[in-house]
């Protein structure tokens, strides 16, 4: 029984394949006139508009797939490019913190070839000692009296001014910072800006303040500050050459009628990491 259903099946696959060689061969060499092609002319009236209608009806469906798609990759392209300008971000503030530093390291090799320095003899130290206090205002270095360091002798970094030299001995010598109490430095702003003098900012540790401002100019945010090469005492009067940096105004309050105008400024030199020095020793006479 099984063998029979068997032979029929395949006794009708070959029948239809039969029938479908037959057909295609009438209809490849029948014309258009013909009967065969009549009917498929008829079927494609039936579909075809049924195929339209179902195109018709889809389309806004495709096209709100399409509209998600182009969406979704819309806002993943524009979180790529969010990100790509936080990088290029991050790398401009970094290129211009290199080319800031790479400036104050030139200013201060200018600085040391130029005719106001270059009577003074360049004098490396290294950190040996500092004090215990808060604020780090006085360290020791291990060079002294027998280098050539004298009292009053500048003390500067490849950054900038970094304070003077306050006692010495025959190898080593103590450096009170700018930041030290006590401690004031006649300054300018560069570009015939106002001069006035840096002192220390109590309770406010590594801050200096721009005090005593004298000049019609106000002093500005980015304003950066040079040591102006002479003091209201006479014999500090050759303690620091002109043009060393000092720092750069971090902010500037508007006086107020008659009130001083507040300058907070930072310093160059980072003076809570310091590891060899440059104490700028002889000078002029």
């Amino acid at each position: 029984m099984y063998r029979k259903q068997v032979r029929r099946r395949r006794a009708v696959l070959v029948l239809l394949v039969v029938v479908c060689l037959m057909l295609i061969s009438i209809s490849i060499g029948e014309a258009k006139s013909g009967p065969l092609y009549s009917v498929q002319q008829g079927i494609s009236s039936v579909l075809n508009p049924i195929a339209d209608g179902a195109d018709r009806a889809l389309k806004p469906a495709r096209d709100l797939v399409n509209w998600f798609d182009e969406t979704f990759d819309a806002r993943g392209q524009n979180d790529e490019l969010k990100d790509q300008v936080a990088e290029l971000e991050e790398e401009n503030m970094a290129l211009r913190d290199a080319a800031a530093e790479a400036g104050y390291e030139k200013e201060l090799e200018q600085l040391l070839a130029e005719p106001a320095v270059a009577g003074y003899d360049a004098v490396e130290g290294s950190l040996i000692g500092r004090s215990f206090t808060a604020w780090y205002s006085v360290m020791t270095i291990d060079v002294g009296s027998s280098d050539g360091v004298e009292k009053d002798d500048a003390v500067i970094t490849a950054q900038g001014l970094v304070g003077r030299i306050s006692e010495v001995n025959g190898g080593t010598a103590t450096v009170d910072l700018i930041t030290n109490d006590g401690n004031a430095v006649t300054a300018r702003v560069t570009g015939d800006g106002p001069m006035g003098s840096i002192v220390p900012i109590i309770g406010a540790p590594g801050k200096l303040d721009f005090t005593l401002i004298q000049g019609n100019k106000e002093v500005e945010d980015g304003d950066k500050l040079v040591t102006a090469g002479f003091s209201s005492e006479t014999d500090l009067a050759a303690r620091y050459p002109a043009d060393i940096p000092i720092g750069e105004v971090s902010e500037a309050i508007p006086a107020e009628q008659e009130q001083r105008q507040q300058v907070t400024v930072e310093p160059f030199a980072d003076l809570s990491d310091l590891d060899t020095v440059t104490v700028l020793t002889g000078g002029p006479a």
